[in-house]
């Protein structure tokens, strides 16, 4: 699977590593992605999902289900 968060859509980015002679080699910096199950009451159900840390925040602020539903009208999250 993609190191992809399911409800931010974080990707790696690319950088550079710069030495101290100042060399400059190709680099990515990876989002800190933690695999996490929730329990959706509409649903029913659990669920897992692939989040980064801020998407855990998210969550914990304003619930699974607020945040999905925001997810899915961006066009991020696609459910399975």
């Amino acid at each position: 699977m993609a190191r992809v968060c399911e409800i931010t859509g974080k990707r790696p980015r690319v950088g550079n590593n710069v030495s101290h002679a100042n060399n400059k080699t190709k680099r990515k910096f990876y989002p800190n992605l933690q695999t996490k199950r929730f329990f959706v009451p509409e649903e029913g159900k659990w669920i897992t999902l692939k989040l980064s840390t801020k998407a855990i925040k998210t969550i914990n602020l304003k619930g699974v289900s607020q945040v999905i539903k925001e997810a899915k009208a961006k066009g991020v999250y696609t459910g399975r």
